[in-house]
């Protein structure tokens, strides 16, 4: 692949320039974040890692020095390579750029799709993109690997070369034979931490369409957006709707999606965290941008903007100043809750936080973002994650062998032979 990028200081740079020039640069960064100055914050990673018995490989040190460099979030917000960058005077814009561009690393698991040169071609089983990777130690980095084996690797880009990507930190191969631990894994990662689905706009999208369908189904099953009910009750309301789902989606599904292990209808789809069970009431709500939540004594904060009377007791202002105080808990209940109670939300307000002359449609939203910072500081995303294809077709297949096993294990107790399935494909 030819590339070329022109560099202000040192004229035009081939690919190879470009990667040595990585290979420097990266030497310099990982001294200056084993340096003295960020012992306090790199020591107790690697010291949690390696555990009671003070045991850590080579390979996890590098992946967690090489996490803490990209991705950990120093006091004030930057990270160690913004910190580099500000303290190399000499940078010039080029490697500036380069730098920088590492603030965006890529965490997946991926599938070979060919060799390239020097370098692979990889699909993130992850967000469904191909990336063009090579290594910064050589095309040494890709020996023994082959097509459809897969990697878990962390990238980084070299945004100068466009759709250009290096190994960042380890990297571990595995064989073809090893698809379906791959599959879980990738589905585990997908469905834990959805942003990493959502590096693909065409998953975005998805999954914005995915959760309108869901919503829609589920204020039809439900009766409206929006519950309060006791955890038992509302556990019981969620595992009907959802088996609800489920008989819809099998009912229009073809004979070989028939086939596959979902759970059948005495066993549970959901259940609630023991804080959320443990509360007297949940609040239920699908929103249409915030996705399903859910939250704790719900019926309570209710009860206190419908009479604003109970302010002055000490169990509704904890629970309020909690909702306020509390990260995981977003704006949704505070604006739906102002919603339904316009005519009492100043008075609660007023009282809690002893302004006066607090309003709601003055001064609610200059207190949300005061008190959650972080839900304006990121884009609304879907709370429902799409997979790529070829992970539906890895998780499928595991389906599949599974089937296919139980039935050999049937037919040899029946005394006849079902025959074998084949070996590279599993089929």
């Amino acid at each position: 692949m030819a590339i070329a990028v022109q560099d202000a200081d040192h004229g035009e740079r081939s690919l190879t320039d470009l990667i040595e020039r990585s290979a420097e640069l990266k030497g310099e960064l990982v001294a200056f974040a084993q340096s003295a100055r960020f012992d306090r914050w790199l020591t107790p990673l690697l010291l949690e890692a390696a555990g009671p018995e003070r045991r850590l490989d080579e390979g996890e040190a590098v992946r967690i020095t090489d996490h803490f460099i990209l991705r950990y979030r120093l006091p004030g917000g930057a990270t160690v390579v913004d910190r580099f960058v500000a303290s190399q005077g000499d940078l010039s814009e080029f490697d500036r750029e380069l730098l920088l561009g590492w603030r965006g690393p890529v965490e997946g698991i991926f599938e070979i799709r060919c060799k390239d040169g020097d370098g692979v071609v990889l699909l993130n089983l992850v967000d469904d993109l191909e990336y063009r990777v090579y290594s910064n130690v050589g095309p040494r980095a890709f020996r023994g690997v082959s097509k459809g084996q897969f990697l878990l690797a962390c990238l980084v880009p070299i945004h100068l070369a466009d759709g250009v990507w290096l190994i960042s930190g380890t990297m571990s191969s595995y064989p073809k034979s090893s698809a379906t631990e791959i599959a879980q894994a990738a589905l585990q990662l997908a469905t834990s931490q959805p942003e990493l689905v959502f590096r693909n706009p065409e998953k975005v999208e998805q999954g914005w369409e995915r959760m309108r369908e869901d919503r829609a189904a589920f204020v039809e099953f439900c009766g409206g957006d929006e519950l309060v009910l006791p955890p038992a009750e509302a556990e019981a309301r969620l595992n009907a709707y959802y088996r609800n789902r489920q008989q819809a989606a099998l009912a229009g599904a073809s004979d070989r999606a028939r086939g596959r292990r979902l759970p059948g209808p005495g066993l549970p789809f959901f259940e609630l965290p023991q804080d959320l069970a443990d509360s007297a009431t949940i609040g239920v709500i699908y929103d249409e941008v915030d996705g399903l939540n859910f939250y704790a004594d719900y019926g309570l904060l209710r009860d206190l903007f419908a009479d604003p009377a109970l302010a002055g007791r000490r169990q509704h202002q904890d629970l309020l100043r909690e909702y306020l105080r509390e990260e995981s808990i977003s704006p949704l209940p505070f604006r739906r809750l102002a919603a339904a109670y316009p005519d009492t939300v100043d008075v609660v307000f007023r009282k809690l936080l002893r302004k006066p002359g607090f309003t709601w449609s003055e001064h609610g939203e200059a207190l949300l973002r005061r008190r959650k910072p972080w839900y304006y500081a990121q884009e609304p995303r879907p709370g429902v994650s799409v997979i790529g294809e070829r992970l539906s077709e890895l998780t499928a297949g595991n389906r599949q062998r599974k089937l296919t096993r139980a039935r050999r294990v049937s037919a040899a107790s029946s005394g006849w032979n079902a025959g074998e399935p084949d070996a590279r494909t599993g089929r």
